[in-house]
């Protein structure tokens, strides 16, 4: 659709292009999207219908396939709900479209809110300096991933002593049925 539209304008302008383009896009928008609280009411309302018809005692397995087909459908749409009104909440435009903002206000409040650390304990004291809980934060995770020098020791360095052929073959024989009952 959008190479379609951009081609019949022909040479002109980025702008114009880009404006002329508004109209298709909402349009497209509003079939595909428009209207999400009622597709999922729809949706909901079919899925109540089909379990009624089971309870009722009429099911078959083209009912349980629609049934699973209108589950996946709804969760599809909820996520597309959720993302519409995330992103209306994050976009710069919302306040021309909506005069009471509140809402979308409070959504960005609360996560400045839930993300922010007023109080860190740092070895056994509470501490409210943002300095300071950055300091700790960095400190712990230094402490964390530090590692200390550690000297590599192998069996050749003779610390390690070599089995004999004789204890070799020993660790190899099979046990006992009294060995494995002692053991069990």
């Amino acid at each position: 659709m959008v190479k379609n539209e951009w081609r019949n304008l022909g040479n002109a302008q980025l702008i114009c292009k880009l404006k002329a383009l508004t109209v298709p896009l909402r349009k497209w928008h509003k079939d595909n999207f428009g209207d999400m609280d009622r597709r999922l009411g729809m949706f909901e309302e079919e899925i109540l219908r089909l379990d009624n018809l089971v309870s009722d005692g009429s099911y078959d397995g083209t009912t349980e396939a629609r049934r699973k087909a209108l589950v996946s459908f709804c969760e599809k749409w909820y996520v597309r709900n959720e993302l519409h009104w995330k992103q209306m909440s994050r976009s710069q435009h919302a306040n021309n479209m909506d005069k009471n903002t509140r809402y979308f206000h409070n959504i960005a409040s609360a996560r400045r809110r839930n993300n922010k650390i007023d109080a860190l304990m740092v070895h056994g004291r509470l501490v409210g300096n943002q300095t300071r809980i950055k300091v700790a934060i960095r400190g712990f995770y230094k402490d964390l991933y530090h590692q200390d020098y550690a000297l590599k020791i192998g069996f050749r360095d003779g610390l390690v002593r070599q089995i004999d052929g004789a204890e070799a073959e020993a660790l190899e024989v099979m046990p006992s049925v009294e060995k494995i009952r002692e053991a069990v």
